[in-house]
């Protein structure tokens, strides 16, 4: 999760990733921003994030990318 937190930094760093729920929701983070960290968390976690899975529920906290990074790494 710490790494996943420094990517997130490195993008927005404005941000409170502890505390935020609305990533996506609340428009914390625009579409540059979302292909970004997509790029980001593919490198890092040598996965493959389909399309499909680019959606608020999965990208709106830290939580809920990091459920669906370790999913993917479980499914790699």
């Amino acid at each position: 999760m710490e790494r996943l937190i420094k990517i997130l930094k490195d993008i927005e760093p404005e941000i409170n990733y502890t505390n935020c729920k609305d990533l996506i929701d609340g428009h914390h983070l625009d579409s540059l921003s979302i292909i970004a960290l997509v790029g980001e968390l593919e490198e890092e976690f040598d996965i493959t994030i389909p399309t499909v899975e680019i959606t608020p529920d999965n990208f709106n906290s830290a939580e809920s990318l990091w459920a669906m990074v370790t999913r993917l790494i479980e499914e790699e």
